[in-house]
């Protein structure tokens, strides 16, 4: 089960953080929690994933240096700090959980390769 929330309307330059609260098979077997994006009329695409294990984390290049990812595994929860948003970053953000976590981690964003989703959490970033 996987729990999104932090979604809101932000001025562009602003910032978001986004939490993931996960639980159930993520409790016992090894894991990766990602991000995906999916703005109106467009597909849904990858932006973040973190491996549960070694805390190994990818980004999507249109947010590297703006978007950071974080675990806190003591509260089962993946944090996506947003930074310097823009009018593109507005979406539906959704979290996902691989388990176990994928040889093509962070080398690939295939919807179908990821086992759990959560439900969105909206951004709205103005400008």
């Amino acid at each position: 089960q996987l729990q999104a929330s932090g979604g809101g309307l932000v001025q562009a330059g602003g910032s978001l953080r986004l939490s993931c609260v996960h639980s159930g098979a993520t409790a016992f077997d090894p894991y990766a929690i990602g991000w995906f994006r999916q703005a109106p009329g467009k597909e849904r695409e990858g932006v973040s994933c973190i491996s549960g294990s070694d805390g190994a984390t990818y980004y999507v290049d249109s947010v590297k240096g703006r978007f950071t990812i974080s675990s806190d595994n003591a509260e089962n929860t993946v944090y996506l700090q947003l930074n310097s948003l823009k009018p593109e970053d507005t979406a539906v953000y959704y979290c996902a959980a691989q388990v176990p976590p994928r040889p093509s981690l962070g080398s690939s964003w295939y919807s179908f390769e990821w086992d759990y989703w959560g439900q969105g959490t909206q951004v709205t970033v103005s400008s």
